[in-house]
Parts: C-alpha cells; sequence; structure tokens
C-alpha cells in the first residue's frame, strides 16, 4: 500500500514555480462501447451456449496514475506509481511507504 499526501507543493507548467497541487487518482474512461472487438465479444456471448470466453479473476497489479491538479489555474500533470495494489491519499504516514514528488 502507498500513502501520499493530498496536496503537495510541485512545479507549476504555466508559471514554472513551486505552487500547491492537490492530487487525486486518475481513472480511465469507460471506452466506447462500439467498438469492432466489443462488438464481436458482445455477439458471442449473447444467446444460448453459456460463457464463450473466460473472464480473469486474477487481480493484476498495473500502474496506478496520480493527477496532480493546481487548485487556481488550469495546470495539471500526471506521475506514475508503479506496481502498487492499493493508493491511500492523505492517509497515515507510518502505515506504508510515502513518495514525496
Amino acid at each position: 500500500m502507498v500513502s501520499l499526501p493530498k496536496t503537495s507543493r510541485t512545479s507549476c507548467n504555466k508559471c514554472g514555480r513551486q505552487q500547491p497541487h492537490e492530487g487525486t487518482q486518475y481513472k480511465k474512461d469507460r471506452g466506447p462501447l462500439c467498438a469492432q472487438g466489443r462488438r464481436c465479444y458482445d455477439r458471442k456471448q449473447s444467446g444460448y451456449g453459456g460463457q464463450t470466453k473466460l473472464i480473469l479473476l486474477r487481480k493484476a497489479v498495473t500502474p496506478m496514475r496520480l493527477e496532480w491538479v493546481e487548485p487556481n489555474g488550469p495546470s495539471e500533470r500526471m506521475q506514475a506509481i508503479k506496481r502498487c495494489k492499493h493508493l491511500e491519499l492523505g492517509g497515515d504516514k507510518r502505515k506504508g511507504q510515502v513518495i514525496q514528488s
């Protein structure tokens, strides 16, 4: 588990100075439902015959991303946290490791 502060003073892309930024966990959007692979998959799964393609039940350790947004301006940037299952923003610092940015 990685514990990070909610706010951090990092460099702003616009003005080049250290400004307070708020960190949030980046969440990917759902993606198009009308893409070719999704249409083929839905067509194959529909109807009788049960489950035709296997569902992966194992939870993978995927790289998480943080989105740093400046509250006063439009500046925002991404920061990757590699191989992390759980991310805690503004949690207790004694529980897990702390990443300073």
